[in-house]
C-alpha cells in the first residue's frame, strides 16, 4: 500500500547514502583511493615499513620460492587443508621472538584482534579499552558482547579505580576482566606505561591484552616489543596481539601467549577457524623478514633516531606533534579539510604522508601521521621534513598546543 513499509521506493536506502557521504564531503571527511605503482617515487613517509624490509632481496626469494612450492594461496582454512610447514614454522618463530610458550598466525592483524577478544570475553566478563585503541579492538569488544568501559588515555590511576569499583571480591565475586590497551598507540605513536597497568590488572585479578602493532620488530631486545622490554613475556596473565605487516613488512597477524590460550583459540575463535589462512609465500617471507628484524639494531636505531629527530625539528618550527615511542609521529592539524589539503601539498612535492580525520583519530581531531621509514635516505627524509614544514597550513603552528 502506498505510505507503507512495501510502498517506498526501492531506491531510497541508496538516497539516504548519498546524502550521508554529502555531509561527509562537506565536513572534509571523504576518502580517496590512490593506486600506487611499483616504481613510484614519491618519499614514503605514510607506510608501515619501518625497517625497510618488505623488498629486502632476502624477504623475496623466500616469498617467491614458496610462492612455486605452494601456489599463489593457501587453498582453505587453517583447519581444513590451510596449514602449512611455513605457517608452523612461522608460529614457533614468532614465539621465540616474543619470548611467549605459544604463537598462532592469522591472516591479518585485524582478525588476530577480533579472534583474541571474542574467545577471552563474553556477556558476563568487562571489558576495560583504552579511549585510543585502534578501530579492530573497539570492533571486538562489540562482537564479544561483553560489558565495555572506556578509561582514560594510559591513565594507571583511572584503571585501578574502575577495577576496584566493579572487579572487587564481594561485589563481583565471578566477574573476569579483560584491560585492552596498544603498546605503541596507531595515532599518536605514543608509548602506553604497560609495566604499571600490568601491575594493577594483576592486583585486581584482570588479564591484560597488548595490541604491540607498532612495536614488534621496532622496540624491546632483539625487536621483540615492549612486553619482552618490559620483563613480562610469558606472564600467564598477559597476551599479545601483533600485526605482521608494519616492521615485518608483509601481512598477516598474531595471538601470543601461553600454549592454553593457543589451544583455546583453536577451538573457538571464529576468525580463525572460518578464514582461509594466510597464503604460504607471505608466511615465508614474514619468516626470513623476522629473521632479518631480529638482527637489525642498527636499523632499530636509524629509526629511533630519525624519530626523534623529526620530533625535534617539527616542534622546533612550532608543530603540536607527540613525542615518539617507535616509529610513529603524529602532528596536529587546524581541521579535517586542512589535513587532507596538507597531505595533497605534500605529495605535490613528491613526500606522501597519512592523513588521518575522524573517525580514525580518537579525540576527533584530525592530524598528519608521519612513519619512519629505514629504507629512505637520510638527504630524502630531511627533504620530507622541510616539506612537510614548507606546506603547512599557518594556522597548524601552534607552539602552545605542542604535546612532550
Amino acid at each position: 500500500m502506498p505510505g507503507s513499509e512495501y510502498g517506498r521506493s526501492p531506491h531510497a536506502w541508496l538516497a539516504t547514502v548519498e546524502r550521508r557521504a554529502e555531509f561527509r564531503r562537506a565536513a572534509g571527511l571523504r576518502r580517496t583511493l590512490t593506486a600506487r605503482d611499483a616504481d613510484d617515487e614519491l618519499c614514503d613517509l605514510a607506510c608501515n615499513d619501518y625497517l625497510g624490509l618488505s623488498r629486502h632481496p632476502d624477504v623475496l626469494a623466500s616469498a617467491a620460492a614458496a610462492l612455486h612450492r605452494y601456489g599463489l594461496g593457501a587453498t582453505g582454512s587453517r583447519l581444513v587443508r590451510g596449514s602449512t610447514a611455513e605457517h608452523a614454522a612461522l608460529e614457533h618463530e614468532l614465539a621465540e621472538a616474543l619470548h611467549t610458550p605459544a604463537a598462532l598466525v592469522y591472516s591479518s592483524g585485524y582478525l588476530a584482534n577480533l579472534g583474541a577478544i571474542t574467545a577471552l570475553a563474553n556477556a558476563r566478563t568487562l571489558l576495560v579499552l583504552d579511549a585510543h585503541a585502534h578501530a579492530s579492538l573497539i570492533d571486538a569488544a562489540r562482537l564479544s558482547g561483553a560489558e565495555t568501559i572506556v578509561m582514560p588515555h594510559s591513565d594507571p590511576t583511572a584503571l585501578a579505580a574502575l577495577l576496584n569499583a566493579h572487579c572487587t571480591p564481594g561485589t563481583h565475586p565471578k566477574r573476569r576482566a579483560v584491560v585492552v590497551i596498544e603498546s605503541v598507540y596507531s595515532v599518536d605513536g605514543d608509548l602506553a606505561p604497560v609495566a604499571q597497568l600490568h601491575a594493577i590488572c594483576r592486583a585486581h585479578g584482570a588479564l591484560l591484552l597488548v595490541d604491540e602493532a607498532h612495536a614488534v620488530g621496532a622496540l624491546g631486545p632483539d625487536g621483540g616489543g615492549v612486553v619482552s622490554g618490559s620483563g613480562l613475556a610469558g606472564e600467564p596473565d598477559v597476551v599479545v596481539t601483533a600485526t605482521l605487516s608494519k616492521a615485518l613488512g608483509g601481512a598477516g597477524g598474531v595471538v601470543a601467549g601461553g600454549a592454553a590460550l593457543i589451544r583455546h583459540l583453536i577451538d573457538t575463535s571464529r576468525p580463525f577457524i572460518f578464514d582461509t589462512a594466510l597464503p604460504p609465500a607471505v608466511a615465508a617471507g614474514v619468516r626470513t623478514a623476522l629473521r632479518l628484524a631480529r638482527n637489525s639494531d642498527q636499523l632499530r636505531a636509524t629509526v629511533t633516531q630519525r624519530a626523534s629527530h623529526a620530533f625535534t625539528v617539527l616542534r622546533g618550527a612550532g608543530f603540536a606533534v607527540v613525542a615518539p615511542a617507535a616509529g610513529v609521529l603524529s602532528v596536529l592539524a587546524p581541521s579535517a579539510t586542512c589535513a587532507t589539503q596538507w597531505a595533497a601539498a605534500c605529495r605535490e612535492q613528491g613526500v606522501a604522508v597519512g592523513c588521518f580525520r575522524p573517525p580514525s583519530t580518537p579525540d576527533r581531531q584530525s592530524r598528519l601521521r608521519l612513519t619512519v621509514n629505514a629504507g629512505v635516505s637520510q638527504p630524502e627524509f630531511a627533504r620530507a621534513l622541510d616539506v612537510v614544514i614548507a606546506t603547512a597550513p599557518s594556522a597548524a603552528q601552534q607552539n602552545e598546543r605542542a604535546t612532550a
